[in-house]
């Protein structure tokens, strides 16, 4: 049985992943595949590490955009896949070789079979940080080339293949990075009376910061602060003089964000105080929360349920982080989740997606915008 071509460059792409702004070789990748195909309706725009691509319509009265995210993720793959990341301590751990993949399948129909409307596919990469749907946005190319309308799929490990799950309006949170670096005095385990200890510190930052969504957030809201990684101290025997601490943030309105930020930066002042040390926080990338318009998604359901191949879900809005929320807050347009059947998560160095879901996924979306 011949392996589908998009199946076979979604493993090609699997075993190159690449961080954010440094997806080197998977431009490369991309530049190469684009350019066997026929140029006379197609025209290439590289931005950093991305790339903006158009497809010219019969007789364009508007540009529909379609985005795929690019880079990678810091995981050290364990899938013992014959295709696993070549590249050591990075991973393809959120589907974006999927997302490369079916974005190629829609946009290689579309240059052969053109619509009345123009296409421009976005290529972001950085979508894992530090952002780049934001500056992306921002470019020049972007200007020249901005589409009327604008949409995006995710893979969804929990949904089986056929499956396309979106609802109107709010599908993500907003979210922000948290960086907290404290700093006291090290000395000898032996004297601890002479030292300000970090490590003890942070400790108790971290169960303070458990408190806030449970004492401080409404809650008939929502909002999720996660400390991922703690570092602190160099030996056993050395109190530490410096502990830092990594997690994020993800509230579903923009008053809660404010709100959380305001409580942990009141628990620092207290650890300062207590401690006697000093605490400098950094929020990082912070993402726009990702709301559907809703006639869009409306249409695009209407759609969905028309074909009976396809199983579509009503789902509910998640606490995942997706940049594409800022293309979306200026450029009208939606999200869906695409069903990959994955007995491990998103983010997970064992990872596993359904390659059928794309060949599944490309004749969709070819068939969705005919429609349009």
């Amino acid at each position: 049985m011949t392996l589908n071509r998009y199946i076979q460059i979604r493993r090609e792409l699997h075993k190159i992943p690449e961080l954010g702004f440094k997806e080197f070789k998977t431009q490369q990748f991309l530049l190469r595949y684009l350019t066997e195909l026929p140029s006379e309706r197609m025209e290439i725009k590289k931005w950093k590490t991305g790339l903006f691509v158009k497809i010219k319509g019969r007789n364009p009265q508007k540009t529909i955009g379609y985005r795929s995210d690019i880079d990678g993720l810091p995981i050290e793959e364990k899938t013992s896949l014959p295709f696993q990341s070549e590249h050591e301590g990075c991973m393809h751990a959120c589907g974006h070789d999927f997302h490369m993949s079916i974005a190629l399948g829609i946009l290689t129909h579309f240059v052969h079979h053109p619509i009345e409307d123009d296409l421009l596919f976005i290529f972001q990469p950085a979508e894992e940080g530090p952002g780049g749907a934001l500056p992306m946005l921002q470019s020049k190319e972007m200007s020249e080339w901005r589409p009327d309308t604008i949409f995006a799929l995710h893979i969804a490990p929990e949904y089986p293949v056929g499956t396309i799950a979106t609802k109107e309006g709010l599908l993500f949170a907003n979210t922000s990075e948290l960086f907290i670096d404290l700093e006291g005095k090290g000395g000898h385990a032996a004297y601890p009376h002479l030292t300000r200890d970090m490590v003890v510190a942070a400790a108790h930052l971290v169960t303070q910061l458990q408190s806030i969504v449970s004492r401080n957030v409404n809650p008939l809201e929502s909002a999720v602060v996660t400390i991922g990684k703690i570092t602190g101290g160099t030996v056993q025997n050395i109190i530490a003089e410096h502990a830092r601490l990594e997690g994020t943030i993800r509230t579903f309105s923009n008053e809660s964000m404010q709100s959380v930020k305001e409580r942990i930066e009141a628990l620092i002042k207290g650890i300062e105080a207590g401690f006697g040390c000093k605490a400098v926080i950094d929020y990082g990338s912070m993402y726009h929360q990702v709301y559907n318009d809703e006639e869009l998604t409306r249409q695009f359901i209407s759609f969905l349920k028309k074909h009976p191949g396809i199983e579509f879900v009503n789902c509910k809005e998640a606490m995942t982080g997706e940049d594409f929320g800022y293309m979306l807050y200026e450029i009208p347009g939606f999200m869906c989740w695409l069903g990959v059947q994955s007995e491990f998560g998103l983010h997970h160095a064992k990872l596993n997606p359904n390659e059928d879901a794309i060949p599944f996924a490309i004749d969709t979306m070819v068939n969705y915008i005919q429609t349009l």
